[in-house]
């Protein structure tokens, strides 16, 4: 189901494997992530830093959506998109068991914003730090999908968001912290755990959302550790909390919006 409304994100055996995770390899931002509740061979082990960065593109973008690598991600790029003006870039990523198409709604919101809009797959039911217990596949082939957009979409690099749901929400809050260089602004919808791996990069600013009557993930691990973590770190972090379960409400997402990409001064 879609990110949008009062619809969740599709859901799975994999919420209840990532709160084993949470309890298992839960680390602070100035310590090493744990390895342990996975078992990561060296080769599926990777760091958590990005590669890719936005340049001059060299080659015409498909208008509206297209697939990337086949159909593992989603890049939707607006009508008013001109390689002549840099545009704000959004990355979303889904929550366990769902897919890139579980952000259809956010096609209708790149449109109105003149964003462009990437969603990846990842490699398996849910990201590599909680099926292995750490960084490696989906870090580089978001790499990949990322350089994919840099050479179609000219991208302001001052404007460029990691965000996600549910496990999406913990990954993109967990990549994003040694990615400050690349993601000036990283949004967790419903996060429930923030694990860090060295090093952290920049300070990116963040908002987090959650529901009072999340049923998946409590809003107190929202409330009480994580954003705390995070601004004892020193991060920027807008909190908001609604009334509703597991879920983006619309207007959540427009409220993010508008605070990643400065609408009416939103901070």
């Amino acid at each position: 189901m879609n990110v949008d409304g009062s619809s969740t994100e599709g859901l799975s055996a994999g919420d209840v494997s990532r709160r084993n995770f949470v309890r298992c390899s839960l680390s602070v931002l100035a310590a090493p992530m744990v390895f342990g509740c996975g078992s990561p061979t060296e080769s599926e082990r990777s760091g958590p830093r990005l590669n890719s960065r936005p340049g001059v593109p060299t080659v015409s973008p498909k208008i509206g959506l297209s697939d990337v690598d086949g159909a593992d991600a989603r890049l939707y790029v607006p009508e008013s998109y001109s390689p002549d003006v840099p545009a704000p870039l959004f990355v979303a990523l889904h929550g366990a068991g769902g897919s890139s198409d579980n952000w259809q709604s956010y096609h209708a919101r790149a449109e109105e914003r003149g964003m462009i809009f990437l969603a990846p797959d990842s490699r398996d039911d849910t990201w590599d730090l909680i099926v292995l217990g750490a960084f490696g596949p989906d870090v580089e082939y978001l790499d990949r999908a990322l350089q994919h957009t840099f050479d179609r979409c000219r991208i302001d690099p001052s404007r460029i968001a990691l965000g996600g749901f549910s496990d999406g929400a913990s990954y993109a809050l967990s990549l994003g912290v040694s990615n400050g260089d690349l993601f000036g602004h990283l949004v967790g919808y419903s996060p429930g755990f923030l694990a860090s791996a060295p090093p952290t990069v920049g300070k990116p600013k963040i908002y987090v959302s959650h529901g009072l009557s999340d049923g998946i993930i409590p809003v107190t691990d929202s409330r009480n550790t994580t954003v705390p973590l995070l601004r004892d770190a020193g991060y920027d972090v807008t909190y908001e909390e609604f009334d509703g379960g597991h879920e983006v409400p619309a207007a959540i997402s427009e409220s993010a919006l508008d605070w990643f990409l400065d609408v009416g001064g939103a901070a």
